[in-house]
């Protein structure tokens, strides 16, 4: 059902366990729990936000890093090489930032961020985001990215709501 939407994922997946493999990293280490597709404008986020909406319940949208970014949790997780996938991200441009359309990263939740590196210390891992809050990891996968963390999204996404974390999108910023 999203493949008309976003095209076909499996050349994304597919890259992405390339690169792990590549690294000596099994595909195994946790679940892929979501992944995120940017798009290019304000009005193809509008387009496939609408579109995303038939495929999933949305979970938040919020601001984060300056514009906004809406979280689906999929009524068909998308078959992957990392097993089902169950929440997309949408995010929307970054002002000011081009950005490649499409699939841009994935995640993967692992029990602990120390351990994998540890485990695989010839891998490498961008650790410039240990000690943002939530910490993760970064494997560069050009043009995308795969991300290790330590919950899965929708379970940090209840959390913030739960805080009232969340900042919401204004009312005027598609209109901008």
């Amino acid at each position: 059902m999203l493949e008309p939407i976003l095209g076909d994922p499996r050349p994304f997946f597919d890259h992405l366990a390339r690169g792990m493999e590549q690294q000596g990293l099994p595909l195994d280490l946790g679940p892929m729990d979501h992944v995120c597709y940017r798009t290019t404008s304000n009005d193809q986020y509008l387009e496939l936000r609408r579109s995303l909406a038939a495929a999933g319940e949305v979970l938040v949208e919020g601001m984060i890093g300056g514009r906004p970014i809406v979280t689906f949790r999929l009524h068909q997780p998308l078959a992957s090489p990392f097993g089902p996938v169950p929440c997309l991200e949408l995010a929307a441009p970054k002002p000011g930032k081009v950005h490649h359309p499409g699939l841009e990263h994935g995640e993967i939740v692992v029990a602990s961020l120390e351990q994998l590196l540890r485990d695989y210390p010839r891998v490498s891992f961008d650790t410039s985001s240990l000690r943002q809050n939530p910490p993760e990891l970064t494997l560069a996968q050009p043009p995308c990215q795969i991300k290790f963390h330590l919950h899965p999204l929708a379970d940090t996404i209840a959390a913030e709501i739960a805080r009232n974390e969340v900042v919401p999108v204004p009312a005027d910023y598609f209109r901008r």
